[in-house]
């Protein structure tokens, strides 16, 4: 059997102050959740950026070992080429052979300049190393106390959210799926999460702004669902405003009565 409309109203009431609940647990954690969020990331990005450094100082190593290898290398061919000396025909063969020799000297001051300048920058790239794993133990330090006040929070409410998240399945389950969707568009563009509200004294209980009386007329028959015309809110019922009592004015005949005893005195 198909629920009336106010008792799909009741059913999206319920589930507005399952939420609402919910939210309030939330706003106790506060932006809590975000900024340990925020710093895994920030750590993730200073352990790529030290392992990324790492590489390259151990490229840079692989190309000190070879410019080393290329100086063997030069050093060998001089002891050839000074072999080769010993044994030439003419001045030309050995003008040729001290050309080659002072060639490979160049090379080897070439790559011994270069595994200088590799070892500077390598020494320029650990001291990087250094201070990222600094800014990255700060940052560890801050994710752990962060984390501690989180769990603490959680610790204090989960039971409670267990249960209101529960309870809020249940709910959902009880209204159809077109009305839930319509429910979950609306909370998710209003700022303060409410999609199902009264109208109080007269005015939107989400927007506050002012609601004709015939319309809360029909509000208040739930015959339709009903949203506000300027936020789209679901109107679920109103309030009854209850004027308080104005004290009473004494009477123009006690007044004189109190006014002539007053002469007399």
């Amino acid at each position: 059997m198909e629920n009336t409309v106010a008792q799909k109203l009741a059913a999206l009431e319920k589930l507005q102050n399952i939420d609402s609940k919910i939210d309030e647990i939330k706003k106790i954690r506060g932006d809590l959740p975000e900024e340990v969020q925020d710093l895994e990331d920030e750590i993730v990005g200073y352990e790529t950026r030290v392992q990324k450094i790492k590489n390259e100082i151990d490229q840079l190593d692989e190309n000190i070992k070879a410019h080393k290898a290329g100086i063997k290398e030069s050093e060998k061919l001089v002891e050839k080429y000074e072999a080769q000396q010993m044994d030439v025909r003419n001045n030309r063969e050995y003008d040729a052979i001290t050309k080659e020799i002072e060639l490979q000297d160049l090379e080897k001051q070439i790559l011994n300049k270069k595994i200088k300048e590799t070892k500077e920058v390598i020494d320029g790239k650990k001291g990087l190393v250094e201070e990222t794993k600094v800014k990255l133990a700060e940052r560890e330090k801050d994710l752990s106390n962060k984390k501690g006040e989180l769990d603490n929070i959680i610790a204090e409410t989960e039971l409670e959210e267990k249960k209101l998240v529960q309870d809020r399945e249940k709910a959902m389950s009880n209204i159809e799926e077109r009305l839930v969707n319509s429910y979950l568009k609306i909370r998710k563009n209003a700022k303060n999460g409410l999609a199902v509200v009264h109208v109080q004294r007269g005015a939107c209980g989400g927007c506050f702004n002012m609601v004709p009386p015939q319309r809360q007329a029909d509000i208040k028959e739930k015959k339709k669902i009903i949203v506000c015309e300027h936020c789209g809110r679901i109107f679920s019922d109103v309030e009854l405003v209850i004027e308080p009592e104005k004290p009473k004015r004494a009477g123009r005949k006690k007044a004189a009565s109190k006014t002539s005893k007053a002469k007399a005195k």
